[in-house]
């Protein structure tokens, strides 16, 4: 574990970027980047240009330390290069920036109200990889859409017995169990979740942290319980579907949150836009997140 890494997580200002999209995510985070279909002809070349924009959001002078402690990578960015070093690498050594990686596989069909995530195919390799390019935490998504107890606690069972193991491989796993912001029982479940994650946090050994990313509560301050536990290194804010600006207004409400914005992050980027409008748009873009996560 890297003690300059985990001091930077625990207590740096700023926020952590998300720039994890994958699968079908990969194509819609294209096209709001001004990269329609007819653009590439097959998947590979799909990625190519999404690791383009990547490079280009990573490299650009807005995208530094001062104001974004970590990155989360798709798999594909983690075993491709930036100036003739592992993405990841790139982004410690160059930036400062402490990286993660996105290591579920996607989502089942909902059931009892939640959507679990699929099985994780060859994550002890994955985690053996990650480590090898100096990667210091992972994340790994599930979604809840209704306040069904049952099926958010199936959910954080799935959560936390994969982040037993990636604990127990030297990782830092950023759990997140997103509330769908239009589900009708948000708030209930809401309120189901945050008891629900206490009780697991309380099952884990003393030297044993997690980060929490949590959809941007319908009470403001509502996760402060959560962000004082002694096993939450961080609690990290979802834009979820929000604008940047709604959501950096919902933020600045939860003075223990900071951001891990993933749409919100880029809205307003595009490919055809020189590298002064590009540069600007994002800096204006980081600069307002920034903000929202240090507002106290």
């Amino acid at each position: 574990m890297n003690v300059q890494q985990m001091e930077q997580m625990r207590s740096g200002l700023g926020f952590i970027a998300a720039l994890d999209q994958s699968g079908g995510s990969t194509a819609k985070a294209l096209a709001l980047y001004g990269v329609t279909p007819a653009s590439y002809s097959n998947e590979t070349e799909m990625f190519n240009l999404v690791h383009e924009m990547r490079t280009r959001i990573i490299k650009s002078p807005a995208f530094t330390s001062q104001r974004v402690l970590g990155a989360i990578l798709f798999e594909m960015t983690m075993d491709r290069e930036i100036d003739s070093l592992g993405s990841a690498e790139y982004l410690w050594t160059q930036k400062n920036i402490v990286p993660f990686l996105k290591v579920d596989s996607g989502l089942l069909e909902e059931a009892e109200g939640v959507q679990l995530m699929k099985p994780i195919p060859h994550l002890g390799d994955l985690l053996t990889r990650a480590r090898s390019h100096k990667i210091f935490g992972t994340k790994m998504r599930s979604v809840i859409k209704l306040a069904n107890p049952i099926g958010i606690d199936s959910l954080l069972n799935q959560q936390f017995v994969i982040a037993q193991g990636i604990l127990e491989s030297g990782l830092v796993p950023i759990i997140e169990p997103e509330v769908d912001i239009n589900s009708p029982e948000k708030s209930q479940a809401e309120v189901l979740l945050k008891y629900a994650l206490l009780t697991h946090l309380d099952s884990l050994k003393d030297n044993q942290s997690v980060i929490l990313k949590l959809t941007l509560p319908t009470v403001p301050g509502f996760y402060t319980e959560l962000a004082e536990h002694p096993r939450v290194l961080r609690v990290v804010a979802l834009s979820g579907g929000y604008s940047r600006d709604e959501a950096n207004r919902l933020l600045a409400e939860n003075p223990k949150l900071i951001a891990s914005f993933s749409r919100a992050l880029t809205e307003g980027l595009d490919a055809n836009q020189s590298d002064m409008e590009f540069n600007q748009t994002l800096d204006a873009s980081i600069e307002s997140i920034y903000r929202a996560s240090t507002k106290n």
